[in-house]
């Protein structure tokens, strides 16, 4: 009875041990589904997180692609819609001659060459970026079905552009035969008004002249956007971001700076000179800023954090991607922690290794006319259908807060200092206040410079930021200032 009752006692612990392994077995078995469950879950939701950023970001992009077919399936059943002023007038068109061939035309021919494109040889400006949108159609689909039985094509969206073309032509005209960029932006909405690049080309004759025109120098090519990919020393110009960083490290004593200029200085072995070895006498900040004095900014220069300085520059996007939709270059500090004085002197002076495109120059001014708030620049106004109802609407994007209101402010007051009594000064008889800086910027051995002005204006309530560079002229006041003076009388009025 005793070896019965063990016997079973061992069965039973057999069982309930099998029994455990089982669960065991089981729990694990339910554990590696379910993680297999999530695993596969997890790759769908990455999948669809991937479609949905592909549709919102990157799906314009593909088909824009000039190589993407889909843009020749449209145009035969599309006609390529118009690419118009802010005020309606048109900057683009598509025109049918007999033979039932579409041809873009360009009524103002090379005024816009640039900033709106080419539709051949490789589409550019605009005419690529709005491709799609323009060879789609918004009209009344009965409209639109009605024009497919009669074997016709129907007529795309257009697009309209925040460009103003007074103030294009203006600045056009001003800037004459010499070579240069000019860009004028709204500060309150990153608008982007003008923009101009010489030398330029017709864009309704590139068919005719792409040997000449692809063979020419970098120099003189004229199919560069110099205000957007144009690379230059930004000169006295970039004493903007010297000041504003001097201001930003000494928000309490930055106005008890004090410097006599004698027209030329040493620092450390290095010598700086005033334009023309000019002496300025002594000088607070307002003063050096107005007269733009090398020497004074020269020893603002070796007073700076650096690796602070280059946070500064960074953020206001040097050596980084700019938010914009169209071709642009990055503009360049490499100033570094370790640098000699003779690269710390020259860069705080906009000399040295620091190279920016007129379309950074321009967001600078326009940043700080805006109370420091960046505004991101845009061309695109709306898309309408032919009849005029719009289809989409852009609208101005804040980047975020670059610098505090107080330190825009201060900047704001030295800006307005070299049209009230520095090198800006040829400015001071409109009716409202202009505020800017000159800027002579060398650029070989002989010393020949690039022209600079950047400002904004009404100082008080600004509208139209603008920055211009006039390659190889000279001083900025006698070549840049002239046209913007052209280009506010334009847009604001004496």
């Amino acid at each position: 009875m005793k070896e019965g009752g063990q016997d079973d006692r061992r069965m039973r612990r057999q069982r309930e041990q099998e029994k455990r392994i089982e669960e065991r077995e089981s729990k694990r078995g339910n554990g590696q589904i379910l993680l297999l469950t999530y695993g596969v879950v997890i790759i769908f939701f990455c999948i669809l997180g991937f479609f949905c950023r592909f549709m919102l970001t990157e799906s314009g992009k593909v088909i824009n692609n000039p190589y993407n077919k889909r843009q020749e399936i449209l145009a035969k059943k599309v006609k390529k819609g118009k690419i118009l002023s802010s005020d309606g007038k048109v900057l683009a068109k598509t025109e049918t001659n007999k033979k039932g061939e579409d041809k873009r035309i360009y009524p103002y021919d090379k005024i816009f060459c640039h900033v709106v494109g080419r539709s051949v040889k490789s589409m550019t400006g605009l005419e690529r970026e709005f491709c799609y949108p323009m060879l789609s159609c918004h009209l009344n689909p009965i409209t639109q079905l009605s024009n497919t039985f009669r074997g016709e094509k129907s007529e795309g969206d257009n697009l309209v552009t925040t460009l103003n073309v007074k103030l294009q032509r203006a600045a056009y005209d001003a800037l004459g035969s010499r070579k240069g960029a000019v860009v004028a932006i709204e500060p309150s909405t990153g608008k982007i008004l003008a923009m101009v690049s010489k030398p330029a080309y017709d864009p309704n004759t590139v068919d005719e002249n792409w040997e000449t025109l692809i063979n020419a120098s970098d120099d003189d090519s004229k199919l560069i956007n110099r205000a957007s990919q144009g690379l230059y020393p930004p000169g006295s110009t970039f004493k903007m971001m010297t000041a504003m960083e001097f201001i930003r490290e000494n928000p309490d004593t930055f106005s008890d700076f004090k410097y006599r200029c004698k027209g030329t200085d040493t620092f450390s072995g290095n010598v700086i000179n005033c334009y023309g070895k000019e002496e300025h006498g002594r000088e607070d900040l307002e003063n050096a800023f107005a007269k733009s004095c090398n020497g004074a900014f020269a020893k603002l220069g070796t007073e700076l954090d650096l690796q602070k300085f280059k946070k500064l520059c960074e953020k206001f996007y040097f050596n980084k991607a700019l938010p914009v939709d169209f071709e642009y270059n990055k503009s360049k500090f490499l100033l570094e922690k370790d640098a000699d004085m003779g690269e710390i002197t020259q860069t705080a002076i906009g000399q040295g290794k620091t190279t920016i495109t007129p379309l950074l120059n321009a967001i600078i001014t326009a940043t700080l006319a805006n109370d420091g708030v960046m505004m991101k620049p845009y061309l695109a106004d709306h898309i309408e259908n032919a009849d005029g109802t719009v289809v989409t609407s852009y609208t101005g994007e804040k980047q975020g807060r670059l610098v505090k209101k107080e330190t825009a402010g201060q900047m704001k007051k030295l800006m307005k200092a070299v049209v009230k009594s520095g090198t800006g000064s040829s400015l001071k008889n409109f009716s409202y206040q202009i505020a800017g800086k000159t800027g002579s910027a060398e650029f070989d051995s002989e010393g020949t410079s690039h022209a600079w002005f950047v400002g904004f204006a009404p100082a008080n309530e600004p509208k139209i930021a603008v920055s211009i560079v006039v390659e190889g002229a000279g001083t900025g006041s006698q070549y840049a200032v002239p046209i913007a003076r052209e280009m506010f009388r334009s847009y604001l009025g004496n």
